[in-house]
């Protein structure tokens, strides 16, 4: 039985906030080991679709396509109301053109990139890049539009962009439900014990982070893109909530609908497999 496991997540605040703990052995793994590696969510989608990492976080869009390897833990989840992916642009334009201009996206395994077809109703010439990239490649012209995540919300307005389409707002008008964006996912074939350990650790760390918020500031400030505190926190207030402690029935019945409307659309292929281990 292996108990040394290759973990990843993003170099994102919630993300380093989330694993803190964890990956200072501040909290009770049950005998578990982790190796741990940080990327960019983009790298992470692109890289599970090998099937290296044990445990992994990833964009939703990705996990619809990798449910034969992956099925997702109930802790660690990004999914929220008012946190969704926002559509910019340069100042005096507009959303004409969106389903036939160059669009920059984080990822085109990204859940932003999906939503982005899924309110299109068809694919979009999307382009991607990394997602601290597009703000300024939006600003020079590069693009017509930009998807931005993250941080991004708080900071398209300092390079001059302006909101053009909040596609999670979009979203939940639509469905009467939060966005989900991420989730924490482990390999379909580790043993049930193990994977019930995994999730009890994450949900544990989340815990201590949320109780030792200055303690993280450190770690979360080594990896994040954007250095302002203040970004900082409202990172992680807005994508660190109830739903990253435990999924929940509305989270389940989120992610479900994602999944439903993303295969009627053709986007994500069919798959008869839970989306939950265990």
């Amino acid at each position: 039985m292996n108990t040394n496991l290759k973990l990843g997540y993003s170099t994102c605040p919630n993300d380093t906030f989330i694993f803190y703990a964890l990956a200072h052995n501040l909290v009770d793994c049950g005998g578990l080991t982790f190796n741990i590696e940080l990327a960019d969510i983009e790298t992470l989608n692109q890289r599970a679709g090998d099937g290296i990492l044990d445990i992994s976080k990833l964009s939703f869009a990705a996990i619809g396509h990798l449910l034969d390897t992956y099925g997702v833990l109930r802790s660690g989840s990004a999914i929220g109301r008012g946190c969704g992916p926002i559509v910019v642009a340069r100042k005096g334009c507009n959303l004409d053109g969106l389903d036939s201009k160059k669009i920059a996206v984080p990822g085109m395994w990204t859940t932003a990139c999906m939503l982005l077809g899924l309110y299109l109703g068809a694919k979009p010439v999307a382009i991607p890049i990394p997602f601290d990239r597009i703000m300024p490649a939006v600003a020079r012209g590069d693009f017509d539009f930009g998807v931005v995540i993250h941080e991004g919300r708080f900071t398209f307005r300092e390079h001059g962009l302006v909101g053009l389409l909040d596609l999670g707002k979009w979203w939940e008008q639509k469905t009467s439900l939060p966005v989900p964006l991420g989730g924490i996912v482990i390999r379909r074939d580790i043993a049930c014990d193990i994977t019930k350990k995994v999730e009890t650790a994450i949900r544990q760390s989340v815990e201590y982070a949320s109780n030792h918020r200055v303690e993280t500031g450190p770690y979360i400030k080594k990896y994040a893109m954007e250095m302002a505190p203040d970004v900082i926190r409202r990172h992680i207030d807005l994508y660190v909530n109830e739903f990253t402690i435990n999924t929940g029935r509305e989270g389940e019945e989120a992610i479900e609908a994602l999944f439903s409307m993303a295969r009627d659309r053709k986007i994500l292929p069919e798959s008869e497999l839970p989306v939950f281990v265990c």
